[in-house]
């Protein structure tokens, strides 16, 4: 199951979406909510805070892991970590396209280790964000 990768999503970024996100998150920084001040500052348009990541990842990763040929139960999982690494800002009106592949499934003391790889890539091609996810899952008692 391990180097399985599944069809890339694409995700448009729009003014809104970096709006309710930097706000649920606490973010303050004027460019992520004003387009005046993050044209100032020099952005084409609102900058997405960095872990704006896992909303543009997310359906990505989702399709992995609901796979069923993954086999991942649920009901014993765990998130184990998150690691991610960023290249160029991203900013609204941009398109990200993340890809995903299984990267390692092992067993340690009991429990299943799953971890995910992601890369998410802009409309010109640059990788704006490379992470790592692991996840843990228990086994039934």
């Amino acid at each position: 199951m391990a180097g399985r990768a599944w069809a890339p999503h694409t995700f448009a970024v729009d003014r809104e979406r970096i709006r309710e996100f930097a706000h649920a998150v606490g973010e303050t920084d004027p460019c992520y909510h004003d387009v005046d001040a993050a044209r100032a500052a020099g952005h084409p348009d609102l900058v997405a805070p960095p872990m704006f990541a896992v909303v543009y990842c997310g359906p990505a990763i989702e399709q992995a892991m609901l796979d069923p040929a993954v086999g991942i139960d649920f009901a014993m999982l765990v998130h184990g970590a998150q690691e991610f690494e960023w290249g160029p800002l991203v900013h609204a009106g941009d398109e990200i396209t993340t890809s995903v592949r299984l990267a390692d499934v092992s067993e340690r003391i009991g429990m299943s280790f799953y971890v995910f790889e992601s890369t998410s890539a802009n409309q010109r091609g640059e990788e704006v964000c490379a992470g790592r996810w692991t996840q843990i899952v228990r086994p039934r008692a």
